[in-house]
């Protein structure tokens, strides 16, 4: 007998985006110590915590030090104050309710959206917007609910749904009966975003088909329009067919400190292999509580702080912070002559490569000839490929000499 793989991870074709950027850049960077590299590839955030969010975070840390106040496991689905606080602020204060225990607490809305297959049959037809976060496609491979991957980049048994300049980036309802639809609003990495109409469409959609959406809205805090919905349950019945995932990450600060959550409604449900309807509430319940311990005491009470009122004043200064880096990469690659995308309700940028040039050659582009850094669109998916995602999350500072740096190149 010998120890066998998972064969699916056979199946990647490539090595995870970013961790093929780091590569490039660290070769680059190495073979030219002194170049002076700006990145604005990652979606990591570069302001420090809000000063409302650290005290919390100091306190609650002096009370793990202290006998009376010393805290070992807590609940795995998350403590009921920052549970509580999450459900007045993100949800009844748009007219939604839901319950404390369809509210999840967790290390991060990446992890999230790549564990929430583990709950699905292996069976189930998924279908993703192209391009795409990664993690969706990855998990979904290794689990074993694809092919290979064909020629063109995509997997077999995967459902694409192209997201291009040509459809103004709003995914078609898909021609074929799927099962887990995976939307990302904001989106992305396209930065673009669908009204309550186009939304509507879907969640309609998916109470016909007895689909289930997993609805990433990592970057709502990022909304700046009118008629965008920041959580998916501002559509009528979709709280019947819709996981929703949020994060402290982009809004707060928080991709070092690790903080989400997942709301699972207790009315969206999927069916067992006799046809019976079987609440996925308490199927995601049971895989927290097995193989997670929950986020700990002192990044919980930090997120406590951000529903302060202090602490959104402090976050809104910081969204808006990162708000007008976009706006000046958007103003900045329109003067260029180059089409761009996004920015506008969110802070993601995504670039129409110059005619003729693919997206990994803009990508060594921006690195060679100006030691800017960036993620090239096919990383996302075949749709993605000739296309360029910026972030605007480094500094005002960097963002602006970036954005000089590129405006003297010529296309």
């Amino acid at each position: 007998m010998v120890v066998k793989i998972n064969e699916n991870y056979l199946l990647l074709k490539s090595s995870y985006i970013f961790a093929e950027i780091a590569q490039r850049v660290n070769k680059f960077q190495e073979e030219n110590p002194k170049a002076e590299i700006i990145r604005l590839g990652i979606g990591d955030v570069t302001k420090p915590l809000p000063p409302t969010v650290l005290k919390e975070f100091k306190n609650a840390v002096d009370e793990m030090g202290q006998p009376d106040t010393f805290r070992g496991y807590g609940p795995e689905q998350g403590y009921s104050f920052l549970i509580q606080e999450i459900i007045k602020n993100d949800f009844q204060s748009r007219g939604i309710e839901l319950d404390s225990d369809e509210v999840f607490i967790s290390d991060g809305a990446k992890c999230d959206t790549g564990n929430i297959q583990e709950i699905f049959g292996l069976d189930n037809v998924v279908a993703v917007t192209d391009p795409v976060y990664p993690v969706y496609v990855e998990t979904n491979v290794m689990a074993g609910r694809t092919g290979p991957m064909d020629e063109e980049g995509r997997y077999q048994k995967l459902v694409y749904l192209p997201c291009t300049a040509e459809n103004d980036f709003v995914p078609s309802l898909p021609e074929e009966p799927v099962d887990l639809i995976y939307l990302c609003l904001p989106n992305n990495p396209t930065g673009t975003v669908l009204n309550k109409e186009e939304l509507s469409r879907w969640v309609n959609y998916a109470r016909e088909n007895k689909s289930i959406i997993l609805f990433d809205a990592a970057y709502e805090a990022y909304i700046q329009e009118d008629n965008i919905p920041h959580s998916i349950y501002e559509i009528e019945g979709a709280k019947e067919v819709a996981i929703e995932f949020r994060s402290f990450s982009k809004n707060a600060g928080f991709t070092g400190t690790r903080c989400a959550y997942t709301v699972v409604p207790k009315q969206v449900m999927a069916y067992d292999s006799e046809g019976k309807a079987q609440a996925l509430n308490p199927l995601w319940n049971r895989r927290q509580t097995t193989k997670f311990n929950g986020v700990s005491y002192p990044i919980q009470r930090a997120a406590e702080a951000v529903y302060t009122p202090e602490g959104q004043s402090e976050i809104k200064e910081y969204i808006n912070y990162y708000m007008e880096n976009a706006r000046i990469i958007r103003d900045s690659l329109e003067k260029i002559g180059l089409n761009v995308y996004g920015g506008v309700n969110s802070p993601y940028i995504w670039i129409k490569t110059p005619e003729g040039m693919d997206s990994w050659e803009f990508f060594d582009l921006l690195l060679n000839e100006v030691h800017v850094v960036g993620t090239p669109g096919s990383g996302f998916g075949p749709s993605g490929e000739g296309y360029f995602r910026i972030t605007a999350f480094n500094t005002l500072e960097n963002t602006k000499k970036a954005m000089e740096r590129i405006s003297k190149l010529s296309f």
